[in-house]
Order: structure tokens, then sequence, then C-alpha cells
């Protein structure tokens, strides 16, 4: 396909409770000059759609989505689209494994083994290369807790298949340091699938989706997305073919709107539906992370370069220290999508920005100033790279 240069950006659907938004740092940005600073960075970093709701006082005063859901058909997007909400589907689960601490459902120290019927290795599933065989001759996994999977301490890699080997395998000691994990996170949904007797996408329904009126929510792919179906675009802006999951997967299979997502995480960050104590510790330090970088060979090495931000990682959630309080944060990154949202606690300030495109990130650190005045999301740690240093 032929390179895809957008030119004239459509705002197809929008809301926005006021004439400007309230920034962390007491200023204020118009709307009119917000959209069309969006509008702005998208044509120059050639973003296919952005979908981006932001709260002042912890409620959504600006919810806007710009661009296209398919660039080859010119399909706006609109705040219903569907979207890939890749690793954003982490606080969701986070936000329901916390529910499951509360009701002493599962405890945060114990270790997951102890919750299961049989050995951990001795379980089979129908997917390929998906138990836990690679483990029977190395018994670390026997100290593996809920607290670990949650602060991505448990010492496995992010995913196996991204492995030389393709197995799973301790890349260090469980609980010694942070590297991000996806594995450690199917790991606590397969032991809660246990404990339940219910598949991951039920709980979900369940306990967040129906409650909130996440009408259009799923963490598996529902026929009644198909006509709202948004694609995600390679760094061209051509279209990726969709990826309709099928199965549950707490790591990043959800598929949302930024409607949907924008009712979620207006109750998360008001601690609704969350014992007041554990969501304190959701959004307070854990551990702290030395890391260089957050992926790639850097995640292995330390440096001091974040300590002026006290980087460090809650519960789902990554942490950091600003001249205006707390924030907390998470990234969402998938083939064609990229993702953001952080909270500055303190202010109750917070800004979700979901984008249908590889090049998405490459306007995050432009965006989280002028939108929101956020000049400590560490970037350069989230592998983000800006369109103008590329």
């Amino acid at each position: 396909m032929k390179n895809i240069c957008i030119i004239f950006i459509v705002i197809y659907s929008f809301t926005a409770f006021g004439q400007s938004v309230d920034r962390i740092d007491g200023s204020k940005i118009s709307v009119d000059s917000l959209d069309n600073k969006i509008n702005y960075l998208m044509k120059q970093a050639n973003v296919s759609g952005i979908a981006i709701s932001i709260f002042n006082n912890n409620n959504p005063v600006y919810s806007k989505s710009f661009g296209y859901s398919n660039t080859l058909t010119k399909k706006p997007l609109n705040d219903n689209s569907v979207l890939v909400a890749a690793s954003f589907s982490k606080m969701v689960f986070t936000y329901i494994v916390l529910q499951l601490v509360a009701e002493k459902v599962i405890d945060l120290d114990k270790p997951l083994v102890s919750y299961l019927k049989k050995p951990l290795t001795e379980y089979q599933f129908t997917e390929k290369n998906r138990g836990y065989q690679d483990l029977e001759n190395d018994n670390r996994y026997e100290i593996i807790t809920a607290r670990m999977c949650l602060t991505h301490t448990t010492g496995f890699p992010n995913w196996r298949w991204f492995e030389e080997d393709d197995k799973l395998k301790f890349l260090f000691e469980p609980g010694t340091r942070y590297r991000y994990s996806g594995e450690g996170l199917f790991l606590l949904q397969f032991v809660i699938e246990q404990l339940l007797g219910k598949d991951y996408e039920t709980i979900s329904q369940e306990r967040v989706f129906k409650p909130l009126q996440m009408n259009q929510s799923s963490q598996i792919w529902k026929e009644q997305f198909d006509s709202l179906l948004s694609f995600g675009h390679n760094s061209k802006g051509d279209p990726y073919k969709p990826n309709k999951r099928t199965k549950p997967n707490a790591a990043g299979s959800m598929s949302t709107t930024l409607t949907d997502f924008t009712k979620f995480y207006a109750a998360l960050i008001k601690g609704k539906g969350l014992k007041k104590s554990l969501f304190k510790e959701m959004t307070n330090l854990q551990v702290r992370i030395k890391s260089i970088r957050q992926f790639g060979p850097l995640s292995m090495v330390d440096g001091t370069d974040n300590d002026p931000i006290q980087l460090g990682y809650g519960f789902g959630i990554g942490v950091l220290s600003s001249p205006y309080g707390k924030a907390f944060f998470k990234e969402g990154n998938d083939e064609g999508w990229q993702h953001y949202s952080i909270c500055f606690t303190d202010k109750k300030i917070a800004i979700i920005i979901m984008t249908n495109s590889d090049n998405g990130d490459s306007i995050f650190k432009e965006l989280l100033e002028i939108a929101i005045g956020d000049k400590f999301t560490p970037w350069q740690w989230e592998n983000y790279t800006p369109f103008y240093l590329k």
C-alpha cells in the first residue's frame, strides 16, 4: 500500500464541559487551543487516530476523538469506536484482584501454588506453549505471590515467545527487582480462574463491565463490535488486519471504547469499588525501579536517570513523584496501538490517550505537556521517541 499522509484530521465526536482545561501547575488551556495542538501533532507525526479524555477534580471534562478508525475508507474515529486496549487491560485486572483481596478470596503474600489442587506444572493447557512444564526443574515458581505478579517482580520475561528458545524461565530471583512481565499477570489470572471456577471474561463482566455500564467492552471479541471496529495502523498509516481475541488474557486482550474506558478510569482514580487501604497501596510505591529502560537490553541495566522522580511501581501501575505531588501511570502498546494514561492524585488531574497508530507514542511527550502540564512522565525510560527526534 502507498504511504498514507493524513492531512485533514476529522473531529468526529466530542464532549467538553467547559471552555478550558486545568493543568497541574495551576494554568489552563482553552479547548480550542488543545484541539488545534492535537490536530497539529497528529499531522506532524502521521498518527491515524486518537481518542483522549482529560479529568479535572477526578471527573472527565474533555473527551474527544480525532482522525480515522480506518485510513483506507476514511471512516472517522469516534468515542464509541472499539479499540484494542492492549496493556490498559492490566489496570482492569488489578482492580479486580484488589476486590478479591478485600474479600479475602486471595492474599497478596501467600504463594499462588497454595491455592491450586495440584502442582502448577501438572496443569494442561489447550494453547500451544502456554503451560508451566518449562518450570519442572526450577521450583522457584513455588514462592511467587500475587504481590509479585502485580508489581512485575516475578522474575519471568514479558512473554516466553520473546525469548530465543521460546520457553518460560526465570531471568532473576523472584521478588528482587522490577521487570515487566505479562507472564506474571497471566499466572495470577489462571490461579484466580481456578479459585472462582469462572473464566476471566465472566469475571470481568460481573465485576467491572456490567457494574460500570461498559457495554462495549470485553476480554474477547464479540460480533456486536464488528460495526464499531477501529483498525490499528502501522507507521506508514496502513491498517493492520484486526486481531479478534478468542481467549481472555488479563495482560492485554481487552477491547473497549473511549466512552467505556473513561467510565472505568473515573471509577479507578476515585477509588470507587476498592477498599481505601488497598487503593492507597495500589497507587503508592511498592518497588523502586532503577533500570535505564523499561524494555530491551537496558531493562536489566541500572542507572540514576529517574531518581529525581523516584520512579517505581505500585500494583499494576507505575508511580512517580513530582513537585505537584504523586502520580500513577500506565502504558498500553500492541501492533497498531499506543496508549498512555497518568493521574496526578494530589491535583486530581488525569488524562487518557488512546491511539490506533504505531506512531502514537511519538506525540505523547508534547501532548502531555500541552494538555495537563505533565513534564514528569519518564518518556525515555518508556522507550518513547518524540517524532521530531526520529
